[in-house]
């Protein structure tokens, strides 16, 4: 008779008969003496939980960095942009003017899914120091406009400061042109603005604060500065703009949000979500999602290869215990309950612990960011995490019952075991 097995006796068997196979899976499962099933065991709990703690980064690692790069998309230009119809859709290109509108200012309260919506224009400039040159382009706001979404990324300085009468000859520059043109906070450049058709026309700014974002597109290209100066550079009236941006409470109804609004904007004008302006960087985003099903596929089948493994071994190892309960009169589910049972409280255990280590190290990496990463190529200088809670149900909740179902392969075997060949086994 196996270890673990000859010291049950017929009254524990008697208090159990309603649930045999768990009672002597779990002797099995922990059994303390040393054999080469306990080694086997171990093993593959530990697979396990390497699987599932791989899987849970993957997710959490994945779902923060799309989020951190997405909102900082938002920061700059909004979820959603209320444009002319004839503008271009390059981020690059000077907005055709419109007329400013109660029905768009007001959609905030039509619309309780906005947080805001804020007047804008840009206009294309080269700013000029003594040594050198940059194109930027330069994206006017309006003294009500909202700094929190920006705040996270100013690494110097402050936000512009307006005038009761005029325009600010303030300036916020990315750390990438600060450098680029060897200027720094307070410091004064000349920046001088394209006219078509009309030369240049040159104003001198201060530099008020510089801010640092990671992505590419906008450290090269940004420069903020006050709406009213685009507005006399461009000979508008106050009441023309380049567009509007609408902030939203959650950014994943921008969609839905943007085409609920086409009915109350005035003709003439048009709704796009950022993800048309900038559809490069979110394209990329979403391929991260192939990423993350593969990753997920290989991992849950390595869980799965591996229980199989472990179970094709104890159900070889135990044979002799399975001759001995056929010949006392059990049934075949009844000795195939047993190695489920078995297997279950593998992939539990494997779940809990790779669940503990999982979340451990995503936590570890939200307070201290010890995994780092190049900034230039991945738009942030650490792995981001965000835990979504049903996510993690999901991968334990699959992982289980797939695992639990193809645990079922394993115990076919047990019946062609003969009670005779099986006892004599050696």
């Amino acid at each position: 008779m196996e270890p673990g097995f000859n010291s049950i006796t017929f009254d524990q068997l008697k208090l159990c008969r309603l649930n045999i196979a768990a009672f002597i899976a779990r002797r099995i499962a922990f059994n303390q003496q040393k054999s080469f099933s306990r080694f086997v065991i171990r093993l593959s709990i530990g697979a396990t939980v390497i699987s599932v703690t791989v899987m849970i980064l993957t997710l959490t690692f994945a779902s923060g960095f799309q989020k951190t790069i997405s909102e900082k998309v938002f920061s700059f230009w909004g979820h959603i942009r209320i444009q002319s119809y004839y503008s271009a859709r390059v981020a690059i290109a000077e907005e055709t003017p419109i007329h400013r509108s109660d029905s768009v200012t007001g959609l905030k309260k039509s619309f309780p899914a906005i947080k805001t919506v804020q007047a804008f224009a840009t206009k294309n400039a080269i700013l000029k120091t003594a040594e050198t040159i940059e194109g930027v382009l330069f994206k006017g706001v309006e003294r009500d406009y909202d700094f929190t979404n920006l705040e996270k990324f100013r690494v110097k300085g402050r936000w512009l400061k307006y005038t009761d009468s005029g325009y600010s000859n303030e300036i916020m520059l990315s750390a990438y042109t600060a450098n680029l043109l060897k200027l720094d906070v307070n410091d004064q450049v000349l920046i001088y603005f394209i006219q078509p058709g009309a030369p240049p026309r040159t104003r001198k700014l201060t530099v008020a604060g510089i801010f640092k974002t990671g992505i590419e597109e906008y450290d090269k290209l940004i420069a903020i500065g006050d709406l009213k100066l685009i507005q006399r550079l461009n000979d508008w009236s106050p009441d023309l703009i380049g567009g509007y941006e609408i902030f939203l409470h959650d950014y994943n109804k921008m969609d839905q949000v943007s085409e609920d609004i086409v009915p109350d904007i005035p003709l003439g004008l048009q709704s796009n979500t950022i993800k048309y302006i900038y559809p490069s960087i979110f394209d990329w985003l979403n391929l991260q999602n192939k990423t993350i099903l593969i990753v997920l596929a290989i991992m849950t089948g390595i869980a799965i290869l591996n229980l199989i493994t472990c179970l094709l071994i104890l159900v070889l190892e135990r044979t002799r215990m399975i001759g001995l309960l056929k010949a006392l009169g059990a049934r075949n589910y009844t000795i195939r309950g047993i190695f489920l049972y078995h297997g279950a409280i593998i992939t539990f255990f494997g779940l809990l612990l790779g669940n503990i280590c999982g979340l451990f190290i995503a936590w570890l990496q939200n307070q201290t960011g010890f995994i780092k990463l190049p900034e230039d190529a991945y738009y942030i200088s650490q792995a981001a995490v965000d835990i979504v809670w049903w996510q993690i149900a999901a991968v334990n909740i699959a992982t289980f019952v797939i695992c639990f179902l193809v645990l079922l392969i394993p115990t076919i075997i047990i019946r062609r075991v003969q009670p005779i060949k099986a006892i004599q086994f050696r």
